[in-house]
């Protein structure tokens, strides 16, 4: 008999590529209330995937962390998937208030959207309230690494209690790791853990999981001084493999731009948005102004190039 179940476990976790193929087709996004982002993402952030989410202090990170709170609760008739989220919040930069204006102003769109001829539209946007959207965001905040790791390994529970969970985010993934470690080899091993839990956390449940990442300055000394120093994701190249999507959001003339770094099915884009009253929004600019510009492709995404090519080197030592 225990035979038999080990049969049939390897055979639930056997999938052949035309099954991962459809699987896609059926594939779910949370929308972030940008049509530009969402096109970029491929209609989204996806289900069972980890993104990756990093940028300078004011870029809008935790905008989009709040936005995304919110947006997860869209009621499925409308084109969501009618979840609850999990918010980590490790700096203190969950403002609920803040996020009363985002569920604001997403139930007057949605009340917008109502057909009345349509009982479930019409159900749906009643259940469809500002108290109701706050009630189903589960916020923990996490003082030091050690609460973030117990946090990590309580979550599979919760999220097995509470079976709407379709999201969680972590805001921001970094913060306590860069301030409370001295050993670097402990603190890649602990990282690698919480990613795999995290990834195993997100197929597990069918969710997505959001994270949020800070940048920090690397200094190449065998550089000219143009290009000593730059920009890039904080937490090292072992941590770039973590995610399945990255964007890197950034400033250029003034105005916010997120550029698609790593994904496996959509290319590398770039496209600007707002951060309104309302939460995450389109910026409507001339096609020139979207262009990368001198002051993110001389500096980031030289780095992240960089950053890539170290990351293999490293894997084929390893190997």
């Amino acid at each position: 008999q225990q035979q038999q179940q080990q049969q049939a476990q390897r055979q639930q976790q056997r999938k052949t590529a035309l099954d991962l193929v459809e699987a896609e087709r059926q594939r779910r996004c949370i929308v972030t209330f940008s049509n530009a982002l969402d096109n970029m993402l491929g209609g989204g952030i996806p289900l069972t995937k980890i993104s990756e989410f990093c940028g300078a202090p004011g870029i809008g990170k935790t905008q989009l962390g709040m936005q995304l709170a919110v947006s997860v609760q869209i009621p499925g008739c409308f084109g969501g998937v009618g979840g609850e989220c999990v918010y980590i919040d490790t700096e203190g930069s969950f403002i609920a208030s803040r996020v009363e204006e985002i569920a604001s102003a997403a139930v007057h769109h949605i009340q917008g959207l109502v057909d009345p001829g349509s009982e479930e539209e019409c159900a749906s946007a009643k259940d469809f309230q500002v108290e109701t959207i706050l009630r189903r965001i589960h916020c923990f905040r996490v003082h030091d690494c050690a609460q973030q790791l117990a946090l990590f390994h309580m979550l599979p529970e919760f999220c097995t209690t509470h079976k709407n969970v379709k999201l969680v985010v972590v805001d921001s993934i970094a913060f306590h790791f860069r301030h409370d470690f001295d050993d670097l080899a402990l603190r890649s091993r602990l990282l690698n853990g919480m990613a795999q839990s995290l990834l195993n956390l997100a197929s597990r449940f069918q969710l997505a999981v959001v994270l949020v990442n800070q940048m920090t300055t690397k200094i190449n000394m065998a550089d000219t001084a143009a290009s000593r120093s730059h920009l890039i994701p904080a937490l090292g190249e072992s941590w770039a493999h973590a995610s399945t999507i990255r964007v890197i959001m950034y400033w250029n003339n003034g105005k916010r731009h997120a550029l698609l770094y790593k994904s496996p099915f959509m290319r590398e884009d770039i496209v600007s948005f707002q951060v309104t009253a309302d939460g995450i929004r389109d910026m409507f600019v001339e096609e020139e102004q979207l262009s990368m510009g001198t002051d993110f492709t001389a500096t980031q995404l030289a780095a992240c190039d960089a950053q890539e090519s170290e990351s293999k080197r490293t894997r084929e030592e390893e190997q």
